[in-house]
C-alpha cells in the first residue's frame, strides 16, 4: 500500500505560550514497524572515512554532533530527532513527478541509480548542523549529489517502497519547510506563526531557496507548460495519479488545530501540542471516527490499522520537541511509542547523554540486526516481532490489548480507562519538568557538565519506571 501517512507541525516562538519553538511529528509506519529512541554520541571520523547507508556510501564528516533519534529498527535514518545544539527534524513522504518517472523506468527494464533514503537525511541534517539553515544545505546537497531512489519500507521492492520527501526543520529562532523530488529541492524560512505538512507539497510559488535548474527541469518534463515565471512548484511536481484526500484531510486539520490553539493569543503549549497528535476529529462535523478510533473512517493525525486495509498502519511513535533559546533551557523532546491516544509521552534530554534502555529495544528481529551492525537493504529486511524487554513492543501489545480484537469492539471503554492512568502522569511530568531542568542548568553553568547530565537521566529513568508499572498495571487489568 502507499504510505499515505505522517504529520508534523512546527510552531515558532510568537505562537507558543512560553515563547520558545515545539515541533511535533506523528510517524506512521507499518504495524511491525518497531521504532525505538535512542541517543547518538558525538563521534569523530579518520580522513576518508565514508558511512554505509541504505544504498549508497558517502563520505563521512570529521565530527558528528549528539543527537536523539527516533527510528524504525531496520534503519540507520530517523524518523524524527533532536540534536544537542536544538535542532529539531521530521520528515514526510512525498508523491512527486520524478518517483513516477522512476517507477516507470524500471517498469520499462531501465536502470534507475540508487540514492538516499530521507529518513538518512532526517540523521545527516541533525549530525551535521548547528541550525536549522544549516541543516538545509547539509540534506540538499546530499539530495544533489546522490537523488533519491530506495525502499523506505521494510520487506517491500524498491518499487514499490520508494518515495521522495518533505521536511520541517527547526531550531529556537526558525525553521525551514524543505521539499524535494529526485534531485531537486525548494526550500521556505519561517520565522512566525505556524506551519504544517503531511504527504504533499505546501510550497507553491513563494520560496528562499531552491535547486539550480528547478523550474527549468519541471518545463523541459513538460510538467509545466505554462510561462515559467508563474512557476507553481505544488502543481508543477506533484505525482497527479497519486490522489491528495488522504493527506489533504489531514493537513487541513492540523492547521486548523494550530489556528484553534493560537487564537486570541493563547498559544500553543507542550499539552496542546500532544492533543493535535492525539487527535481524530472529536468535536467536529466529521464526529470523528463514527464507530471507533480504532476503526477509522478517515486517516487522522493519530493513525490506526484498519482491517480492511484502509490505512496504512498505526502511529508508530509521537513526539514533540521543545526549542528553547540558548541559556533559557534545553532541548528536549516528549516521546511516546506507537499511538498518542494510548500512549505516553516520556521527556527526554539530550544533554542527559543517554536514553533509558527500555526505550532503545526493538524486537526479535530488530535487536539482532542492532547487535550486529549489520543493515541489509530494506527490501530484505524480515519483519520485527514482539520483546518482552521493548517499551515499544509492550505498548504495542497495550494497543491491542486496549482494541480488544481486530474490530477495536473494547477500544473507546478502554482507552478512557487508559487516559485515566496516563493523563495524570504526564501532566506531574510537565510540571516537574521546569525545575529539574533549571537544576541541571545551574549544575552545567558550575562546570558541573556529568552531574547535569545524571540530574536529566534520572528524571527520564523515573519517568520510564512509573510508565513502565502503569503499563503493566493495565495490562494486568486488561488481559
Amino acid at each position: 500500500m502507499t504510505p499515505w501517512s505522517c504529520d508534523t507541525f512546527v510552531t515558532l516562538p510568537d505562537a507558543t505560550r512560553d515563547g520558545i519553538t515545539l515541533l511535533g511529528k506523528n510517524s506512521d509506519r507499518p504495524v511491525f514497524d518497531a521504532q525505538p529512541l535512542r541517543f547518538h554520541p558525538r563521534r569523530t571520523s579518520s580522513p576518508g572515512a565514508r558511512i554505509s547507508l541504505a544504498y549508497v556510501e558517502i563520505p563521512d564528516v570529521p565530527e558528528s554532533y549528539a543527537h536523539l533519534g527516533s527510528s524504525p529498527y531496520w534503519c540507520w535514518g530517523h524518523e524524527v530527532g533532536l540534536s544537542e545544539w536544538g535542532v529539531a527534524i521530521g520528515n514526510e513522504a512525498l508523491f512527486t513527478r520524478d518517483l513516477a518517472a522512476n517507477v516507470a523506468a524500471v517498469r520499462r527494464g531501465e536502470h534507475v541509480s540508487e540514492g538516499v533514503l530521507g529518513m538518512e537525511l532526517v540523521r545527516l541534517g541533525l549530525e551535521r548542523s548547528r541550525t536549522a539553515a544549516e541543516a538545509v544545505e547539509v540534506m540538499t546537497e546530499v539530495v544533489e549529489r546522490y537523488g533519491q531512489w530506495g525502499s523506505g519500507v521494510p520487506g517491500d521492492p524498491i518499487i514499490d517502497g520508494a518515495y521522495d520527501n518533505s521536511y520541517l526543520i527547526a531550531d529556537a529562532h526558525e525553521a525551514w519547510v524543505l521539499e524535494t523530488s529526485g534531485r531537486q529541492w525548494v526550500a521556505k524560512r519561517i520565522d512566525h506563526g505556524t506551519w504544517a505538512v503531511s504527504n504533499q507539497p505546501t510550497i507553491r510559488r513563494d520560496w528562499d531557496a531552491a535547486s539550480a535548474d528547478l523550474v527549468q527541469h519541471a518545463v523541459r518534463n513538460g510538467w509545466w507548460p505554462k510561462d515559467p515565471a508563474s512557476f507553481d512548484f505544488a502543481r508543477a511536481y506533484t505525482d497527479p495519479q497519486k490522489p491528495l484526500q488522504a493527506s489533504h484531510i489531514r493537513l487541513s486539520r492540523a492547521r486548523h488545530l494550530l489556528r484553534e490553539a493560537t487564537k486570541d493569543g493563547a498559544g500553543v503549549t507542550v499539552p496542546s501540542a500532544m492533543r493535535i497528535l492525539r487527535d481524530h476529529y472529536e468535536d467536529t462535523f466529521l464526529e470523528g471516527p463514527y464507530f471507533s478510533a480504532a476503526l477509522p473512517d478517515f486517516l487522522t493525525l493519530c493513525m490506526h490499522s484498519h482491517p480492511a486495509g484502509f490505512t496504512w498502519g498505526n502511529t508508530a511513535s509521537s513526539s514533540v520537541s521543545v526549542l528553547p533559546e540558548a541559556g533559557e533551557g534545553l532541548p528536549h523532546m516528549w516521546w511516546t511509542a506507537l499511538t498518542p491516544c494510548t500512549g505516553l509521552y516520556i521527556p527526554v534530554f539530550v544533554d542527559a547523554l543517554t536514553v533509558p534502555t527500555p526505550l532503545t529495544i526493538a524486537g526479535s528481529v530488530g535487536e539482532p540486526l542492532a547487535r550486529s551492525g549489520n543493515r541489509p537493504r530494506p527490501e530484505h529486511v524480515s519483519q520485527d516481532s514482539y520483546a518482552e524487554d521493548s517499551y515499544w513492543w509492550r505498548m504495542y501489545r497495550l494497543l491491542e490489548t486496549i482494541k480488544g480484537g481486530e474490530l477495536g469492539w473494547d477500544f473507546e471503554e478502554r482507552r478512557a480507562i487508559a487516559r485515566e492512568v496516563f493523563d495524570p502522569l504526564e501532566a506531574r511530568w510537565v510540571a516537574e519538568l521546569p525545575d529539574v531542568e533549571k537544576r541541571a542548568m545551574a549544575l552545567r553553568d558550575r562546570g558541573e557538565a556529568a552531574q547535569a547530565a545524571h540530574e536529566l537521566a534520572t528524571f527520564t529513568e523515573e519517568c520510564v519506571r512509573q510508565a513502565v508499572e502503569a503499563v503493566g498495571t493495565l495490562l494486568e487489568r486488561f488481559e
